[in-house]
């Protein structure tokens, strides 16, 4: 029975990889928590990974509120230059 839920670091690691972006199916889950239970490198990988998505989520939050488009401008500078070397 336990042999079922034994996976490999390799494997775990991608199961948490999967779980972070609501991936991982119930069973995946279930044998990355027992994975946890002996091996705390893993756990610490899984921790970190959480842990590192948290920060980017609220950096990527604020700089999507930052708006930073081409001006008018500059558009019509690039249309020019695209222009001109498809001549």
């Amino acid at each position: 029975m336990m042999g079922k839920f034994k996976i490999t670091c390799d494997e775990a690691t991608t199961i948490c990889d999967k779980n972070q972006y609501g991936e991982a199916r119930f069973g995946e889950k279930l044998k990355l928590m027992m994975h946890f239970y002996g091996c705390k490198i893993c756990k610490c990988y899984s921790d970190q990974n959480n842990r590192m998505t948290k920060i980017y989520n609220v950096y990527s939050k604020d700089k999507c509120n930052q708006h930073t488009c081409l001006t008018s401008e500059d558009k019509e500078k690039i249309e020019v230059a695209v222009k001109e070397k498809m001549q």
